[in-house]
């Protein structure tokens, strides 16, 4: 069973020193098996385990729900994806960015850098996301837009200045009253003070382990990044949580009887948008398949494993994390751990282990 090679996988790493606290959970066929369990929150308290409730910034696995939100505008008739950015954020049309359109942020396709060049800078002396946005708004294009294809979470902040200048509520509020609360999500927040989180829940993240994992420093644990609210990396989840969003997609916008999205938004998020990009060359796209948000099966992403169908869809975060659907084998699997390094070696094994009892 995948069950047994996955828990002598986290009982190894953990053992090891590789990996501080880890959780795994598996859906197949719509049927999701109980929680893989190891490790602890707290690198210096043994008795804080890894539980079903126990909360994880899951990084970048927020820029897909991010995207999801974007759609429900789009279904409301509040956006179009080929509007420019321009039409909702006036000053982002600086430096010649006038062509971006809301689509190209959506498949990291916009000519955007990833993170602005004081990312850093800014976070040391911890400035808060508008300034961020202002930043963004004055930075140079990398390409023309549509062009190529390079990650970029900055692009993934400026969907979320979209969200709220449409809305007139924060992009956490907006999260929660779209998507989260409909489908029961109770500890699932964009930023730990957008929900009456328990501090004491929250894992400790890798970045943490290097920098003493202080409450007032910059560093992935500490409070001032926890309550940040990245667009693009800001999400606190549980490992059953994470795959109640999973099985939304899965579902075609719905989890039990509560509707999210409709099946026409989730099959666009779904559908491979790089590829058939009018400007887009073999040599801009780099093998990458992206949908809106979510990143497509292809060459360049191992951590699905070696067994997965070429419609499998997912994300994966820097503290560790990873998210995936195969809907042709109707199988989902979440993996949360606290290290990014040690979660590169393990991931692809976890996959492919799950892949194979399928």
């Amino acid at each position: 069973m995948s069950t047994a090679r996955i828990l002598e996988m986290l009982v190894e790493a953990v053992g090891s020193k590789q990996l501080m606290g880890a959780a795994v959970q598996v859906t197949r066929k719509g049927e999701t098996e109980d929680p893989i369990l190891v490790g602890q929150r707290r690198l210096d308290d043994e008795s804080m385990r890894v539980e079903r409730n126990t909360i994880f910034l899951v990084a970048s696995i927020t820029k897909p729900i991010v995207c999801a939100a974007v759609m429900k505008l789009v279904e409301d008739g509040l956006a179009i994806l080929d509007d420019p950015v321009t039409k909702y954020v006036p000053e982002f049309g600086a430096k010649g960015k006038e062509g971006v359109l809301v689509r190209h942020l959506l498949t990291h396709t916009s000519g955007l850098p990833d993170q602005i060049p004081e990312n850093r800078a800014y976070r040391e002396v911890k400035r808060p996301l508008s300034d961020f946005v202002i930043r963004i708004c004055e930075l140079p294009l990398t390409f023309a837009p549509g062009t190529q294809v390079s990650y970029q979470s900055s692009g993934i902040a400026m969907l979320g200045e979209i969200c709220e200048r449409v809305t007139g509520t924060s992009l956490p509020d907006y999260l929660n009253e779209t998507i989260f609360d409909p489908i029961g999500l109770q500890d699932t927040s964009l930023g730990i003070q957008s929900r009456d989180l328990r501090e004491s829940d929250v894992v400790m993240a890798g970045e943490g382990l290097t920098h003493g994992g202080s409450g007032t420093g910059f560093d992935w644990n500490s409070d001032y990044w926890r309550g940040f609210g990245a667009p693009w990396g800001g999400m606190l989840t549980t490992i059953e949580e994470m795959t109640r969003l999973m099985l939304l997609f899965r579902n075609g916008g719905g989890v039990g009887d509560k509707r999210v999205l409709s099946e026409s938004s989730v099959s666009t998020m779904l559908e491979d948008h790089v590829t058939r990009m009018p400007g887009m060359t073999s040599e801009g796209q780099k093998g990458q398949r992206w949908g809106l948000g979510w990143r497509l099966s292809g060459p360049q992403v191992d951590v699905f494993g070696d067994l997965v169908s070429d419609y499998t869809f997912g994300h994966g975060g820097a503290t560790g994390t990873l998210a995936w659907c195969d809907p042709v084998k109707d199988v989902i699997c979440v993996i949360f751990t606290n290290d990014p390094d040690a979660a590169k070696r393990l991931q692809g094994r976890i996959s492919n282990a799950v892949m194979t009892s399928t």
